[in-house]
């Protein structure tokens, strides 16, 4: 049996240490070999599924495939206080999921907040905003 269908295997069985294990030996980021770099996104992601939010956090520091599925978790998670110490760090993307996570809770306002005290001048956070603001589906405060 190849690597590739025992780490599925292990994936499916969410036995993560094993798939983590065999995905990372052939994972590159940003690799010629887009194979190299399928499996680099791969291990993010199983990084991710595993809870190993300390591992991402510590490979975000220079890999950004790592800095965006860590924040992804943030978000799923729900933990905006982490998103938020990321953004004040000068995360972009963070700011940006912070913005979303609060928006599609329903705390528009709080949002608005968040841009004015960590991206002021942040065009691309006001656009989200803004577009949830219009969107059919929103509930603003008035």
């Amino acid at each position: 049996m190849e690597w590739f269908e025992r780490a599925a295997e292990a994936e499916q069985r969410e036995d993560w240490d094993t798939a983590i294990t065999l995905v990372s030996s052939h994972a590159e980021c940003y690799s010629v070999d887009h194979y190299a770099h399928n499996n680099h996104l791969w291990h993010m992601s199983l990084l991710a599924r595993a809870d190993r939010l300390e591992e991402l956090a510590e490979l975000a520091l220079t890999d950004v495939h790592a800095r965006r599925r860590l924040n992804r978790s943030l978000r799923d998670q729900g933990k905006e206080a982490d998103l938020r110490t990321r953004a004040e760090d000068g995360d972009r993307d963070a700011l940006y999921l912070l913005v979303r996570l609060l928006c599609e809770t329903n705390r528009a306002e709080e949002a608005h907040q968040a841009i004015l005290d960590l991206g002021p001048e942040n065009q691309h956070a006001h656009q989200i905003l803004a577009d949830f603001r219009s969107s059919p589906n929103s509930v603003v405060a008035l």
